[in-house]
């Protein structure tokens, strides 16, 4: 249990740094896939509630240090009109949020059915981003929701639900190898003799 979880912790601070790369599509509205959140959204349907609430301390975390120094934020000296911006650390309890919503859907997923937790990846990260979107127009005092932005936040949910299946499909494969049980059997046709009780 040790190694999967500690594995799950590298694992988030790879998917901070493969963040860093991915570029953005412009014809698609300048919607990019979020590898943190996927590797978190993932990560938080195989592990009880505590590991899921630190790895949202961790992925928030880091989250935000790698978005909180630019045009709103940073050095007062280069940034000479900074824009109102939520403060470091919200992140940490929208991840917080994004995980529940993933462990609401633990029982199906250990009972097998992991293509429900691949769709609410999708339906998690477009929660989130609509929330983060809602809490920085709150803070700026808008209120604008321009169709753009609806499109942007859709398509980036889109682009990381695609890549949701690859990213189970390797956290089954390590825990296996880290003798860490996911009860995944959900494929496995069971034969029953005449003698065999059903539960």
């Amino acid at each position: 249990m040790i190694r999967y979880h500690l594995s799950l912790i590298a694992l988030i601070l790879i998917g901070c740094i493969l963040q860093q790369f991915v570029p953005v599509i412009t014809p698609l509205y300048d919607a990019r896939a979020l590898i943190l959140p996927l590797v978190f959204l993932c990560a938080a349907v195989t592990v009880r509630l505590s590991m899921m609430l630190l790895l949202a301390f961790l992925a928030g975390f880091l989250w935000d240090a790698q978005h909180y120094l630019g045009s709103h934020g940073g050095d007062p000296g280069v940034y000479t009109e900074l824009v109102p911006s939520l403060s470091f650390g919200y992140s940490i309890l929208l991840y917080g949020f994004m995980g529940f919503i993933m462990q609401s859907m633990q029982p199906l997923f250990r009972r097998g059915l992991w293509q429900v937790s691949v769709l609410l990846t999708g339906v998690a990260t477009f929660l989130y981003l609509f929330a983060e979107f809602s809490l920085i127009t709150f803070v700026r005092g808008e209120f604008l929701y321009p169709s753009r932005v609806f499109l942007q936040i859709s398509l980036t949910a889109a682009l990381t639900m695609i890549g949701s299946p690859l990213v189970f499909a390797f956290l089954f494969r390590l825990a296996k190898a880290c003798d860490y049980i996911i009860r995944y059997d959900g494929l496995r046709r069971r034969y029953f003799t005449p003698e065999t009780p059903i539960h």
